[in-house]
């Protein structure tokens, strides 16, 4: 099986699973319908030439996993930290702007970092530029928590081994 066929597999697989767990619904016709739907887009993609620029190539494997328990990990003791600052009466923020540099030089690498900084609650990437990733921090705690690194380097690791 060529990379672009397992690609476009893996792909199909995802839709898939994604469309039935996500739906909830199990009629024949909506599983047919859902079924062509998916069928459609791995097509689409296909033919849009999607697999063949491996900045798109799936190849995290199962550190993508690991990656994503730790992310929820974080996101929910942010989201407890963020609903302490929130609840307190004296409202304890100090909003700022902090800039970060990725290590990691791969694109999709920079996309997953700002994306896992947005997700985490109490802090927003506003803009990614050559590697320099600027974020919107809610508390001085958030600013010193991104730049400690850990999240970067994580996200670097994804693509090692």
């Amino acid at each position: 099986m060529s990379s672009k066929t397992f690609r476009a597999a893996s792909l199909l697989a995802l839709l898939i699973a994604a469309w039935v767990l996500w739906s909830g619904q199990f009629q024949p016709l909506l599983l047919v319908l859902g079924a062509f739907s998916c069928l459609l887009t791995a097509y689409l993609t296909q033919r849009m030439g999607y697999f063949n620029n491996e900045v798109f190539a799936l190849r995290f494997g199962l550190r993508l996993f690991g990656y994503w328990a730790w992310l929820a990990k974080e996101v929910v003791r942010s989201s407890i930290e963020v609903a302490r600052v929130v609840v307190n009466p004296r409202l304890p923020i100090s909003p700022q702007i902090v800039e970060i540099q990725a290590t990691a030089s791969h694109p999709v690498d920079q996309a997953i970092l700002g994306n896992s900084i947005t997700l985490t609650p109490g802090t927003l990437a506003l803009d990614v530029h050559r590697g320099r990733i600027q974020v919107h921090c809610l508390t001085q705690a958030g600013a010193d928590d991104l730049k400690s690194g850990e999240m970067d380097r994580r996200v670097a690791a994804l693509r090692q081994g």
